[in-house]
């Protein structure tokens, strides 16, 4: 009989693990039950005995939390351990606490620290999972500024010499029915443009280039420094441009150095393509932490540097952009008396406040 009351106990404790998944709290409470009544027949229990009820305990630390898995063990172990030293007063009671809390603690402490190890790999793949999507990102994002930084530059500079090149053909052709002794020179200036152009675009797509391929050009970006260069290009297509300075000339970073120079480009590229003028004004204004720079011209009303009032270009657009990635400001628009004014404000220094409405135009 008491072997047959053995069997039934245990293996119904075995077959409640089945619910387990389900009911993880009442499956424990079930062999938990189980085990109590081997101790309560008087039965010695050991691990063999225990195994549904430890079982139980390891899967409920398995699938639930830290706190309810340390209630389940806790309730557990003290309940068979009371009742293990109620029914048998004799034994010693030493190794029979011993024994029993560490087989009964033993598989919620396994199950919580298998949980801990699963809840950590899931979380390190999700973090990697989160680093690998934001670098994808990021990686995008740094693509698309490149590729709309380089298009600004061939923008700048075909514009540029392409309209300078059109407006020497122009002159050369009116020489050569008008003037012919003067068409020679014209065509060289023609050349001299072609040539320029040729070298910047160089310059440009050469950053495209790989790394170690020595035949990528090596030249400076250009800057304010070489303000005279362009002013002569524009001087040999026709357009007189003065240039005025106001302040002290404060250093820029290459980053606004180039910026200045290819606001100033467009700008008096503009005014050739579209302003119907020979002349143009460069007026530049440095404070201690602000540069500003206006280029104007007296063109025919209504019509701008770049377009006609009502439309508005790629010029304008990528000088607004170069202008707002360095952290300056830029205004455009037909000025009081006819023609077209182009403000650029630009800071000094990275660290540089922001500007106050004298030292800079609002957009």
């Amino acid at each position: 009989m008491p072997d047959t009351f053995v069997v039934v106990i245990v293996g119904l404790g075995s077959v409640s693990l089945l619910l387990h998944r389900d009911h993880p709290r009442l499956t424990t409470a079930f062999t938990t039950v189980c085990a109590l009544a081997l101790a309560l027949e008087g039965i010695q229990l050991n691990p063999l005995l225990q195994a549904p009820c430890l079982m139980s305990l390891f899967l409920l630390a398995l699938r639930t939390d830290r706190r309810t898995a340390r209630i389940g063990a806790f309730t557990a172990t003290t309940t068979l351990l009371a009742t293990t030293l109620i029914h048998d007063p004799e034994s010693p009671w030493g190794l029979v606490i011993i024994g029993m809390a560490s087989w009964t603690l033993l598989p919620g402490a396994v199950g919580d620290a298998v949980r801990s190890n699963t809840e950590y790999l899931a979380a390190a793949e999700a973090r990697a999972e989160l680093a690998e999507h934001t670098r994808e990102e990021e990686a995008l994002r740094r693509v698309s500024e490149e590729r709309l930084r380089m298009a600004r530059d061939l923008h700048d500079v075909v514009a540029h010499h392409i309209a300078l090149a059109a407006t020497q053909a122009r002159t050369t052709k009116y020489l050569m029915l008008h003037h012919p002794e003067r068409a020679p020179e014209m065509m060289e200036n023609l050349c001299d443009s072609t040539d320029e152009a040729l070298r910047e675009l160089r310059a440009t797509v050469g950053l495209l280039r790989q790394r170690g391929d020595t035949d990528s050009p090596r030249d400076p970006a250009p800057g304010l420094a070489q303000l005279p260069d362009l002013l002569g290009s524009f001087e040999r297509a026709g357009l007189s441009v003065d240039v005025t300075t106001e302040g002290e000339a404060q250093p820029l970073s290459p980053g606004m150095d180039l910026t200045a120079y290819r606001v100033i480009q467009e700008a008096l590229t503009n005014v050739t393509k579209h302003a119907g003028t020979t002349s143009a004004g460069v007026h530049l204004a440095y404070t201690r932490s602000w540069v500003t720079i206006t280029v104007v011209n007296d063109g025919r009303p209504g019509v701008s540097a770049s377009r006609p009032a009502h439309v508005s270009g790629y010029g304008l657009i990528g000088m607004r952009e170069r202008a707002q990635s360095v952290g300056g400001r830029l205004q455009a628009g037909p000025g009081a008396g006819g023609g077209f004014t182009v403000t650029l404000g630009l800071p000094t220094h990275k660290t540089a406040q922001h500007p106050s409405a004298e030292e800079v135009p609002h957009q």
